[in-house]
């Protein structure tokens, strides 16, 4: 994805997400320390599902995350698990925004919410980093693997979270959950030869033996902000989907991007890694395993189907709501025509992924 300005920056706060600016200011005087007013509110445009604003006040600026008004599933958009989970991550040294409170009182703003710092630094939306000189390009790529395997260090227990998640059986699971997402849209959205497949072969290959660790779910290079002039990570952003999982699950994720076809997602297929003075695929997982103390992964390409197995089942859904006319936007119609590619991408790796 290149830098792109349907995603950068703020706007004025959509008419749908609109709140009483007035009461979250009392909140915050009661709730953040240092707090001084008067308040200005704008949304970030980017297209998280979970409303997102900047807070600016003239000593500093604030972000707040809330829950999307209207009715919605149970457990979804769950910003005090995102609360949570960076408090834990923060006191344990794993760059996150600080966390200054979490309202769970509809009454404040219509919905739960929490305020975090505006962490000032740099997103990259195109994981090639045309912006960066050649020669500084390949620190940035051993900031972004050090840094998801120093959250895949952290201690569960230490730090809080051991009830954060289902410890064990990750696979299983969320092969199932995605697996049932999938047959559910059937009716709206079809079937996927490819995906039809992948549900087949994944529950018979899931590799032997497991681990646990906090997975942050969604770890892509336009999820964390740099130190604006630092090869750096500064804070790691968008923990909706975190939970307890596995380890090579996550970093497999992150890994997609050296697979996937470059259509309209963050992919270093078909670059010139060379050229561009970016580490290649095998020795962006060599250094992996040099932090996180692995002898290489096996079964790395079942890793990865699975990934893209659950990205394109997540396509999936978004096609159903396109064809139902809950999601009609350009971007959910791009991702619909990225769905039968990805699927097929995912089948490709298991040619090298049995067990």
């Amino acid at each position: 994805m290149s830098v792109d300005q349907d995603f950068s920056g703020t706007t004025a706060v959509r008419d749908a997400h609109r709140f009483d600016e007035a009461a979250l200011a009392n909140w915050m005087r009661a709730n953040v320390a240092g707090y001084a007013g008067p308040l200005t509110v704008a949304q970030f445009k980017g297209g998280q599902s979970n409303p997102t604003y900047k807070l600016q006040t003239p000593n500093r600026d604030y972000v707040l995350r809330r829950k999307p008004p209207g009715a919605l599933l149970a457990g979804a958009h769950a910003v005090e698990r995102e609360a949570r989970v960076q408090q834990a991550l923060g006191a344990q040294g794993f760059p996150v925004a600080r966390v200054h409170g979490l309202c769970t009182d509809d009454a404040v703003i219509g919905t739960w919410f929490y305020v975090m710092d505006c962490v000032e630094g740099r997103i990259f939306w195109d994981v090639t980093l045309p912006e960066i000189e050649r020669a500084q390009r390949p620190a940035y790529f051993d900031a972004m693997v050090g840094t998801i395997a120093q959250l895949h260090a952290v201690d569960v227990q230490a730090a809080g979270l051991a009830d954060y998640g289902k410890p064990g059986n990750y696979f299983q699971r969320q092969i199932g959950r995605w697996s049932k997402q999938y047959l559910g849209d059937l009716e709206a959205a079809g079937r996927d030869e490819h995906l039809d497949r992948l549900i087949e072969w994944l529950p018979a290959h899931i590799p032997p033996g497991d681990e646990t660790s906090v997975v942050h779910g969604d770890f892509r290079i336009d999820n964390m902000i740099f130190h604006p002039t630092e090869p750096r990570v500064l804070a790691v952003l968008d923990w909706e989907l975190s939970t307890l999982g596995h380890p090579l699950a996550d970093f497999a994720y992150h890994l997609m991007m050296y697979r996937l076809p470059k259509m309209h997602l963050a992919s270093l297929a078909g670059v010139d890694l060379a050229a561009l003075n970016l580490p290649s695929e095998a020795d962006y997982v060599a250094e992996y395993c040099r932090r996180s103390g692995r002898d290489g992964i096996a079964h790395l390409d079942f890793y990865l189907a699975f990934n893209m197995f659950r990205l394109a089942a997540i396509f999936h859904g978004i096609k159903a709501r396109v064809v139902r006319g809950t999601a009609a936007s350009a971007r959910a119609q791009d991702t619909v025509r990225a769905l039968p590619e990805v699927a097929r991408c995912g089948w490709a790796q298991t040619r090298g992924a049995a067990v």
